[in-house]
């Protein structure tokens, strides 16, 4: 008789995936199909607005999406699932060659550290980022989480991206 019994690597590897990816924002692809949030950061939402050196507004999470999709290029991207979030999809650290995309997209100022969930693993490219003002540390925004909180309370783009709609850095 054969037993065959799932470890918890087991499990974590049914929900790995590799090949092209597409981007659908600053920190979810999609490959394959199937959406993949990249674990331990948040980037911008698509319509929020950052404030850049001079006091201008931009759209910061379009930035990083399209510096993601740059990025990836033709690259094929792997996936380590280390998670599920709340609507079901795959959240796993993902690399484009050697390079962690998470990482590259906090350490260019693109995304934010989410300790909430990385528990810091993101807190050095942040600082990094932070210190040579690169990204959206070259000016004002507010943290993705608040701007999504501003919005979900009825919010209007203009006024969630501001300062003083809680959670500015």
């Amino acid at each position: 008789m054969l037993v065959i019994v799932a470890t918890p690597v087991d499990r974590a590897r049914a929900g790995d995936v590799a090949g092209q990816a597409s981007v659908i924002d600053g920190d979810t692809i999609e490959i394959h199909g199937r959406r993949v949030r990249l674990y331990g950061i948040d980037a911008p939402e698509h319509d929020q607005l950052c404030r850049d050196p001079h006091g201008g507004h931009y759209r910061c999470g379009q930035v990083a999406a399209n510096a993601l999709g740059t990025f990836i290029g033709g690259q094929a991207v792997a996936c380590v699932e280390v998670d599920r979030d709340r609507y079901g999809r795959s959240v796993a650290v993902c690399s484009a060659g050697k390079v962690d995309l998470a990482d590259w997209l906090v350490r260019g100022g693109l995304a934010i550290d989410w300790p909430r969930y990385s528990k810091g693993d993101y807190a050095p490219a942040e600082a990094e980022a932070r210190g040579k003002q690169r990204g959206m540390w070259s000016g004002q925004f507010v943290v993705p989480w608040r701007y999504r909180q501003c919005i979900g309370a009825g919010g209007r783009p203009n006024a969630c991206s501001v300062e003083g709609a809680g959670g500015e850095r």
